[in-house]
């Protein structure tokens, strides 16, 4: 029998993994602020995101990992935005604004192009080659 033992990735002390990622100590904490949060935000639902670290002393790290992970809406909120992970550019959903996630689209696009192109060109190559041995023979 072996147990499952890691360091907690936010305090570094020794645990027993079980469903959560951290201690214990560091889970209630992590409930305490996002409970703190939803409290903020349901009591000035016009406050932005910087209003919302400063009333809860949450950090904005922790705040956007909530709204991420879909425990936290926005919906109500229209003044909270969080960064864009590429641009960092204001987005109230996903996590890439649309000029980002467009770009990134026709990125893999064009390699997609360029691996069929070049697979259609390594195949036609080699049409030949297999031809001219053929002619060869003859």
């Amino acid at each position: 029998m072996s147990m499952n033992v890691q360091n907690c990735p936010r305090c570094g002390k020794l645990f027993v993994k079980s469903f959560a990622e951290s201690c214990p100590a560091c889970v209630k904490e992590t409930e305490a602020q996002y409970t703190a949060c939803v409290e903020y935000l349901r009591n000035n639902r016009k406050s932005d995101l910087q209003e919302l670290h400063e009333g809860t002393e949450v950090p904005m790290r922790q705040i956007i990992r909530f709204i991420r992970e879909g425990r936290i809406s926005i919906a109500d909120s229209p003044n909270v935005t969080y960064p864009c992970e590429v641009c960092g550019s204001p987005i109230r959903e996903h996590t890439m604004c649309d000029s980002c996630r467009q770009r990134l689209v026709k990125d893999v696009n064009q390699v997609l192009e360029e691996g069929k192109s070049s697979a259609a060109a390594e195949k036609e190559s080699l049409h030949y080659r297999i031809t001219d041995r053929l002619k060869e023979r003859h």
